[in-house]
Parts: C-alpha cells; structure tokens; sequence
C-alpha cells in the first residue's frame, strides 16, 4: 500500500523529522487561505497521486499568486494526472499540496528497500538527485552509493557517515544527514514498510537537510498491526478491479491480455500465466483465490475478472491440495449460472477428487471446457480467446 506525499511527509513529522510547510485543499477556493497560512509571496502546488514524474507531467507547479494558485488547482482536481509512471490512463487527482517555496541550493536522493538479493535492508544516496534519478541510475551508476545494513547490528553510524561523505556534505550536515538517516530506518522498521524514497533531499542555502518530496509503500502483508496506515489507504489510485479484490481478500493484479486467469497459489498462478505466454497468448491478470478456495470466493473472483471488458477467455487451475476439486467444481458451476458467464471457461482440475470434479463440470449442462492437464488448458484458452 502506498501513501501520499502529505501523508508520508505527516509520518516523517510523528518521528521528529522537519519537513516543508504545506497545507493541503481538496477545492481551488481553499488555495487563497492556504496562502494566506503559510505567508510568503510564492508556493508550490503539488498534485498528489501515486505516481512518480509529477514535475515533468506538469502535477508540480511554483505559482506567484492566490490566483496563480487558485487556477492551478482549477486545472488540477477532477483530472487525471498522467506521468511515465502510471501511462496510459494517469490516476485522479482529489487533493493537492501547497508549499512554501525554499532556497535549494543542491538535491540529494535518499531511499531504503528491501535489497532481496542481500536479503537484507539497503540504503541507496545520490548527489545527482531530482527528477532525473532514474537516468542517473540507468547512465552513471558510478553515482549511486549504497549501504547494506546488517540485521544483527542495524544501521551503524559510520554507515551514513559514508554516504554523507559520498554526497559532498560537510561540517554540521554531516551529523544532520546520520540523524535523518538514522531517524528514516527506524521508521522503515516500526512501520513496516517496503520502501522509503526521499526525492529530492534538499539542502538550503543555509544549510538545512529537508525532504522536498517522500514516498512510503507500507507491507500488505503487515497492514493488520499498522491499522492507522492502513485507514489511508486511497484506492481511487489503483485498477478498480484491484481495489473490489481487496474488498474480498482476493489476490488481482491486472494485466494487458485477453486471458482471464483464476488459480489457487501463487506459485501456480505464474506458472499458469508463464504457460499461456508459451503458448501465444497473453494472461489479463493474475488471480490467486488463495488455498481454502470457496464456491463464493469463486463467484467472486469471476466478477472481478469479467469486469475487464478485454477478456475474451477464462482459464480455472486449481490444483486440490488443501481443498477437494469436486467442492470447487462445484462453485464452478454455481458461479457460472449466477454471474452469466458469456465467455469461453477453460479448467483444469488436479488432486483431490479431481476425477469426480470434473464429472460434475462435464455434466452440468454449461459451457465449460474440461482439460486433462495444464499444457491442454493454457493451448486451449490461447484458441479460444483468438476465435
């Protein structure tokens, strides 16, 4: 789950980190008030989508005005905002973030992850920091420095003295730069998150280190113990049929095929779409109804899947482990009576009872496409998504 830049900047704020005065507005009448607070004679309006590139899609603008401001926000809320991030559709913009303006006189990057294959959290800084971060990345990776943080000992000091000293930083910042640092592992640690981005990191012409911009992406799979995050969650920012599946605590994300995929397992569920690339087609989706499957988890996933008007075909594999394959056939079948399924709706059942669950599929009467095993069913949803 991602946050906001407001939201994340507040979070940076509860743990002692300064940051930029802002205010947001969710109407440009709000704007002139929002001036008027903040003081000043220029300020930043802030498009706030989950999204990066919002400077260079013009979601970033410095107005010298109430009514400068006021007509950026005109031209702001109620659209979506399109970046290299979130192409072709963009995400809607409800909320922006007025700032006051700073002298910058150098931008800094800042992130933590998860460096998987470390298996262990890492630390990554520039000097080359802003809009052009991933350019740096991609032409002079000689730029990027990174620490990896050791779990027994945590982040050490002389750790972000190390990237300080590789940013150019000197005197006080450098002992500002180890706290900040310091401060952002804590709370990539205590609020479970998988990724914390600071750019850019500002430093001003007198001297101080403030995040200009932060993104937080937050664990789903921790969201239960960070429950006042979790309430912050916008999913007018994500595929609507993402956000239904989360509703149900089904596991969607879409995809740009015409095969609707419905799989028990994750592992399984990739391997299943890896077979219909295979075998020329291309998956709408990966959808995983989890190992306890239902007759209504079932149903459920259905909709989400027909709701994608690109789907053409639905390939069901459902190996019976956990749960019996006649039980599914079953809400199979019921799930295909009660959503009207119009497409063609290929399964291959294996494992527990699966000889009876596709007797059951074989006699129900409807239109469905029992295959012997997964090579069978991935061939077949290719044709019949073609045709």
């Amino acid at each position: 789950m991602n946050l906001h830049e407001y939201q994340a900047k507040a979070v940076l704020r509860e743990f002692g980190v300064p940051t930029p005065r802002g205010v947001t507005v969710a109407a440009a009448g709000q704007c002139a008030a929002a001036a008027a607070e903040l003081g000043g004679e220029a300020w930043v309006i802030k498009a706030q989508v989950h999204a990066g590139g919002r400077g260079k899609a013009g979601g970033v603008r410095l107005c010298r005005s109430a009514e400068e401001l006021s007509a950026a926000a005109e031209g702001l809320l109620g659209k979506r905002l399109v970046t290299y991030q979130n192409a072709p559709d963009g995400q809607p913009v409800s909320t922006l973030l007025i700032e006051e303006t700073l002298p910058i006189a150098r931008e800094l990057y800042l992130s933590i992850t998860v460096d998987r294959a470390a298996e262990r959290i890492g630390l990554v800084a520039s000097a080359a920091g802003g809009m052009e971060i991933e350019e740096v990345a991609a032409t002079a990776p000689e730029k990027i420095l990174r620490e990896t943080v050791d779990p027994i000992t945590g982040l050490m000091d002389y750790q972000g003295r190390n990237l300080a000293f590789g940013l150019g930083l000197a005197g006080e910042q450098i002992a500002a730069f180890v706290k900040l640092v310091k401060t952002c592992y804590r709370i990539f640690l205590e609020r479970d998150l998988s990724l914390l981005e600071i750019n850019p990191l500002v430093v001003t012409a007198d001297g101080r280190i403030l995040p200009l911009d932060c993104k937080m992406g937050i664990d789903d799979n921790a969201l239960y113990r960070q429950k006042a995050l979790a309430e912050l969650a916008d999913f007018s920012q994500i595929d609507p049929k993402e956000a239904e599946a989360h509703h149900h605590n089904v596991n969607y994300i879409a995809l740009n095929g015409n095969i609707g995929c419905m799989v028990n397992g994750a592992g399984l569920a990739m391997a299943t779409m890896d077979l219909i690339k295979l075998s020329g087609g291309m998956p709408a989706n990966f959808l995983d109804v989890g190992g306890g499957a239902t007759a209504q988890s079932v149903a459920q996933a259905f909709q989400i899947i027909l709701a994608d008007a690109n789907v053409k075909a639905v390939l069901i594999n459902i190996f019976g482990g956990i749960v019996r394959c006649d039980l599914i056939a079953e809400g199979i079948i019921q799930a295909v009576k009660e959503v009207g399924v119009k497409v063609p709706v290929i399964v291959r059942l294996e494992g527990t009872n699966a000889d009876k669950g596709r007797e059951l599929l074989a006699g129900s009467g409807l239109a469905i496409i029992a295959a012997n095993d997964l090579n069978e069913a991935a061939k077949r949803a290719v044709v019949e998504a073609a045709a």
